[in-house]
């Protein structure tokens, strides 16, 4: 990881993104205990480790990465995106956009901003997604 992505995902975690990544992981908990929700645990908690350190990373389609349409990317992801938005995307996306215009207040927290308004289309539509070095 580049020394600028390592100081940005320092500041990043100190003024909200630790915050988000709980709330990440208290999605992936309560998907994991209801065991049919467990294929939307993983998602979840990938997605808590990229949004605790979203720079030098990007989420981007599994199609992309390996060229082949598997599960969570075909007509079964778009089902499992659409129960994950109803039980638990919005609420983390609306968490992510408020966090984001609160921090859009400040010049230096516009980078930070921008960040949180990825991560909220990400908490919408998550599974079939990848994180990848940027």
């Amino acid at each position: 990881m580049a020394p600028v992505s390592i100081l940005l995902n320092i500041l990043w975690i100190l003024i909200g993104g630790a915050w988000m990544a709980f709330g990440w992981v208290i999605a992936a908990v309560i998907m994991a205990i209801t065991i049919v929700g467990l294929p939307w645990a993983r998602a979840a908690f990938n997605i808590a480790v990229y949004t605790l350190l979203p720079f030098g990373s990007r989420a981007v389609s599994r199609y992309e990465v390996t060229g082949v349409e598997d599960i969570g990317t075909g007509p079964l992801g778009v089902i499992g995106n659409i129960i994950w938005f109803v039980l638990a995307g919005w609420w983390l996306a609306l968490g992510h956009v408020l966090t984001a215009l609160v921090l859009a207040v400040t010049i230096i927290g516009i980078p930070f901003a921008w960040a949180h308004l990825k991560l909220a289309g990400i908490a919408l539509w998550p599974i079939g997604k990848v994180i990848v070095p940027a």
